[in-house]
C-alpha cells in the first residue's frame, strides 16, 4: 500500500470534501494518505469519476507507486489539467497544453 498523491483544480467543495475526508489536505488542493490500498484508492476514482460527469468542471491528478508502469508511477486525470503528462524515453514528463510536441526520435 504505497503513498497516494491527489492533486485538485478548480473544482466544487464537495470535492474537496469527500477527498479531504479520507486523505490529508497538505495544501490548498494536494492531498496524500500514506497508506491507501488499491480498493480504497479506486472507490474515490470512481466517485470523483461519476461527479466529474455530472458537474465537467476542474481537474484532479491521481499517481500511486505502480511497478509495472513507466518510472514506477501510476497517474489518472480527470478534466483537463493545465499540464500534460507524456512519456518519453521510459521517463514521464510534464508540460504546459500550449506547447509545442517533443521531437520525435
Amino acid at each position: 500500500m504505497p503513498m497516494t498523491i491527489l492533486i485538485t483544480r478548480d473544482v466544487p467543495d464537495r470535492v474537496r470534501g469527500f477527498v479531504g475526508s479520507v486523505m490529508l489536505e497538505l495544501g490548498p488542493g494536494f492531498y496524500v494518505a500514506p497508506v491507501l490500498s488499491a480498493a480504497v484508492r479506486n472507490r474515490i476514482w470512481q466517485v470523483l469519476t461519476d461527479w466529474q460527469g455530472e458537474l465537467a468542471q476542474g481537474s484532479v491528478v491521481l499517481a500511486w507507486q505502480d511497478a509495472r508502469a513507466t518510472g514506477g508511477i501510476g497517474l489518472s486525470f480527470l478534466g483537463t489539467p493545465a499540464r500534460e503528462i507524456v512519456e518519453h524515453d521510459g521517463l514521464y514528463l510534464s508540460r504546459l497544453r500550449d506547447a509545442p510536441a517533443l521531437p520525435p526520435r
